[in-house]
């Protein structure tokens, strides 16, 4: 039996928890033996310097947390991807072009609850030689207090790529409208109608073909929007937040998301599913954060040992062709579209790969969360994450929920 050798890179912003996560886990996995061959994962945390495009690139696969926003490492991925079949969590020939707005326009076209939503122009002009011949020809006039009382308050307006959280206000009024338009300066935005009243916000964040529906808390802090709830869903909309969160990234390409819907009764709206970069720290996942890593770890391993190929452009003819069909109605569509999806993430094939390669990561993982090793971890980000007034209570606080997981994830193995 020969041994093969992948290469993880991790390209990283200011993040610190999640990788030593990552790293530990991987560390701890060791070599695992799959298709005659004993495969062995190395990590390294990727740095950023002038490359020659035929430098031939080390890495089996590289999980990106920076290059949505910066250009230099995106430039990097395109070309380890195009030369040297580098596999990429996420690709940035579809997060690049496949952005909030385009999420919008392909879930609509699939017949999912997106609420009503209209792009409106820059409040100012973009830098431009040209703006201003095409503004006085081109440019219609349009009454904007006119489209919102017609779309009907509350309203949202937000950036039309996104972008964690910025530049979104709730419009409740045409004064809150116009001042949020005025502060948004040549950011594109959305006007996009308000869901309420609505019963539950979830957040479904999906690695690969495993996804965890979280209720999600937005006007807390930070440190309690991820609220710890098994049966805040009924089992028909906890399958379609399910089936939406994959349909958007298999349709996309994308790896590693998150996607956000209001639900009302059984009815799951999408409102936000286009994160390049999607929250995984410690501190706001905190139940949840050995799941995320054992799922990130999971499909890193599945995609380096078996050679999954990279699809780096999207391919929408099959999912509208399901659209397109009067003859299904949205029930059928749903459960096309995922098959769809568990067709582009090979999901039968990854559940075996987990069964036969990795038999013990639920184990691993479980050992070294209630090992010292996360417990210094967790104190490490605590520190540099709050004033030294509130670390004492922080710290306690994510030390109960994260023993929490422990007793259920330990409960559970047993059983």
């Amino acid at each position: 039996m020969s041994d093969t050798r992948h290469l993880i890179g991790l390209l990283l912003g200011a993040e610190e928890d999640w990788p030593r996560a990552f790293e530990a886990i991987v560390e701890r996995l060791g070599p695992f033996a799959y298709g005659n061959q004993t495969h062995h994962l190395d990590t390294e945390r990727v740095h950023i310097s002038p490359f020659n495009l035929r430098d031939k690139a080390r890495h089996t696969l590289v999980i990106d947390r920076l290059a949505y926003w910066y250009y230099h490492p995106r430039e990097w991925l395109k070309k380890v991807a195009l030369m040297d079949d580098v596999y990429l969590l996420n690709s940035p020939f579809t997060f690049q072009s496949m952005e909030k707005h385009s999420a919008y326009c392909a879930l609509m076209r699939l017949g999912m609850h997106v609420p009503d939503t209209v792009l409106v122009p820059y409040k100012n002009p973009i830098d431009n030689t040209r703006w201003a011949y095409t503004s006085r020809n081109y440019n219609d006039s349009f009454d904007l207090p006119t489209i919102a009382a017609e779309m009907g308050y509350p309203l949202f307006m937000k950036p039309f790529d996104g972008g964690g959280w910025r530049g979104v206000s709730r419009i409740k009024d045409e004064a809150a409208l116009m001042a949020a338009y005025d502060q948004s300066g040549e950011m594109l935005m959305h006007l996009q109608k308000s869901v309420e009243p609505y019963d539950v916000f979830a957040r479904a964040l999906t690695i690969g073909p495993e996804t965890m529906v979280m209720h999600f808390r937005p006007d807390e802090p930070m440190h309690d929007r991820y609220a710890v709830s098994h049966d805040f869903l009924s089992p028909a909309a906890g399958q379609e937040a399910i089936t939406i969160a994959q349909t958007v990234n298999a349709f996309f390409r994308w790896e590693f998301n998150s996607c956000e819907m209001l639900v009302q009764g059984d009815t799951v709206m999408p409102i936000d599913y286009a994160n390049a970069c999607p929250d995984v720290a410690v501190t706001s996942l905190h139940y949840y954060f050995p799941w995320a890593m054992k799922a990130l770890v999971k499909w890193s391993a599945f995609c380096a040992a078996t050679g999954r190929p990279a699809r780096l452009q999207a391919d929408p003819a099959p999912w509208f062709t399901i659209a397109d069909d009067p003859d299904l109605d949205y029930g059928a569509k749903l459960r096309h579209y995922q098959r769809l999806a568990d067709e582009h993430f090979d999901t039968e094939h990854y559940q075996e790969f987990a069964a036969a390669a990795l038999p013990h990561i639920d184990e691993i993982v479980l050992d070294w969360v209630a090992s010292p090793h996360f417990d210094q971890m967790l104190v490490d980000t605590v520190t540099t994450t709050y004033p030294e007034h509130e670390r004492e209570r922080f710290l306690a606080h994510f030390r109960g929920l994260v023993g929490l997981w422990v007793t259920d994830e330990s409960a559970k193995l047993v059983g």
